[in-house]
């Protein structure tokens, strides 16, 4: 967590970054960065996890410490929790090389969410190991097998989860190429910056990653959480496009029998709302009545307004009403028509879509979702995703893995863990002296982050005393980093202890561990 001393520090001390930051550019494949995740908020549309912390039972210490700081869409997640109702998680591990700290947090979460009750699929990515990456197939399996055995080590039940490699999960290619018909160049082009470089299987490993997003709900629909850092949101927005491109039937809300935009659709509930002003029979507005009092009434003016005008003026002696429409995206004629024939209570039917009268958004929602099941459809929730904060390298700047002292290996020697920890940057003042008399500045330290992130656990009684103790000038780096040390020497004993232990029980889930494609 980096941010200046006089940033606003939450209790747990994690910290809300100073505005003014590096502009945020997120890349999959990069070696992405966050210095303000408030311009997430404002630039991509992902909403603030504390905002939503209460409504999830039993949070995770990453959740109530602010480690797990956004979310798209998770609120679905949580219900189904609280609910006891099927949901799903998922996330992917790229094998480029040994599983570290930070890949525990997705662990973890992943972990978690089964713990609660999910149905929880962790997948070896090695069709993108390989396209993006270039790694060979042995390679691959190398890493595979080490991830797969901390997973396993820190908990993931193979008897009630999933585990699968992209190559081997034929399922999974065949929803890719299902969704690949929905998907083109021109919009990878926009997402990830593809050009007429950029070869044809690393672009298909793009659309792999879409089927193994949706993969949790081919049996059956139900909310389904990835857990991912950042820089993967932009694989999640275009799951989210390409589920929903993928239903047989979309639901809107309109108010005639023309098509209006969401802007429009304001400006249409204020001109139904005042119906008494202006219609001659309130209980029959007519559109070209709407469209006089418009014209005249204390209205924003703008383009949305110019568009409703025009249209209202065209619909002439339509009634202005509200309805459900549920429109026709991809459905088969006998689907739409087992849509038509669900309806119950008033309704008009156009060409492609159907105005019902007496059902609810919701009720609507489910209604075609159970029509589309019924003629053999996916009905696709849209994902969502849960993102946390990245983990600082114990050098100072990115923790990167080209830079052996910058991060840790659930796989180095405990010894070597320690020492790493014993030589980390932190965020202490100059002299001893001032850190007791400024105290220390845990928002900007590698160390404190190990605490916070690993070495506290579940107790964030102690968390906080580390972090109030440092901050207070009560804790000096020495004693700290020492502390941390061993913590960290311990932790790595005991997890590569339970690796072992866990041998055995990866060789029983069946999960291919030996590639048999060459290259």
């Amino acid at each position: 967590m980096t941010g200046d001393t006089d940033d606003e520090t939450r209790p747990d001390g994690g910290t809300v970054d100073a505005e003014g930051a590096d502009e945020v550019a997120l890349d999959p494949w990069g070696s992405s960065s966050v210095s303000d995740y408030r311009k997430l908020f404002e630039e991509f549309g992902i909403e603030e996890f504390d905002e939503l912390l209460e409504a999830v039972a039993n949070p995770h210490y990453l959740m109530r410490r602010g480690v797990i700081f956004g979310h798209r869409d998770y609120r679905p997640v949580a219900e189904a929790m609280r609910e006891s109702e099927p949901f799903a998680a998922l996330s992917g591990f790229m094998p480029t090389g040994d599983p570290h700290i930070g890949h525990k947090l997705v662990f973890d979460e992943l972990i978690w969410h089964q713990q609660q009750g999910g149905d929880a699929y962790a997948l070896i990515a090695d069709l993108e190991a390989h396209s993006a990456r270039g790694l060979s197939w042995a390679e691959i399996d190398g890493h595979a097998r080490n991830y797969l055995l901390s997973l396993l080590a820190l908990g993931f039940d193979p008897e009630e989860g999933t585990l699968y490699r992209q190559s081997e999960e034929r399922e999974v290619q065949d929803l890719a190429f299902e969704l690949g018909a929905e998907a083109n160049f021109s919009e990878l082009q926009a997402i990830y910056g593809f050009d007429g470089e950029t070869d044809v299987s690393h672009m298909q490993s793009v659309v792999t990653q879409m089927a193994d997003i949706c993969y949790p709900q081919l049996e059956e629909p139900k909310p389904t959480v990835i857990p991912v850092g950042p820089d993967q949101d932009p694989h999640v927005r275009l799951a989210r496009d390409l589920a929903s491109r993928m239903r047989f039937f979309g639901v809107t809300t309109a108010y005639a029998s023309f098509e209006a935009t969401d802007e429009e659709l304001d400006v249409l509930e204020t001109a139904y709302d005042a119906r008494e002003h202006y219609a001659d029979d309130p209980e029959v507005p007519r559109c070209v009545e709407a469209a006089a009092w418009l014209a005249e009434a204390d209205v924003e003016d703008g383009p949305a307004l110019e568009s409703v005008l025009e249209k209202l003026e065209n619909a002439g002696m339509e009634p202005i009403r509200p309805r459900t429409r549920l429109l026709d995206r991809r459905a088969s004629e006998a689907a739409f028509e087992g849509l038509i024939d669900a309806i119950e209570g008033e309704k008009r039917v156009f060409e492609g879509h159907v105005d019902a009268f007496d059902l609810e958004a919701a009720e609507a929602r489910a209604l075609a979702r159970e029509v589309e099941l019924e003629y053999d459809g996916y009905g696709f929730r849209a994902p969502s995703s849960i993102y946390h904060r990245f983990m600082s390298g114990l050098t100072g700047g990115k923790m990167s893995s080209s830079i052996p002292a910058s991060h840790i290996s659930l796989l180095d020697d405990p010894e070597d863990g320690y020492e790493k920890v014993k030589s980390a940057t932190t965020g202490g003042r100059e002299t001893a002296d001032l850190q007791r008399e400024l105290g220390g500045k845990a928002d900007e330290c590698p160390v404190y982050e190990l605490y916070a992130y690993l070495l506290a656990g579940d107790d964030d009684a102690f968390a906080t005393e580390v972090y109030e103790e440092c901050v207070g000038g009560e804790r000096l780096c020495g004693g700290c980093k020492e502390q941390a040390a061993v913590l960290m020497r311990e932790f790595l004993e005991d997890h590569q202890e339970k690796r072992a232990e866990v041998e055995e029980l990866l060789e029983e889930t069946g999960i291919e561990l030996e590639s048999p494609r060459r290259g």
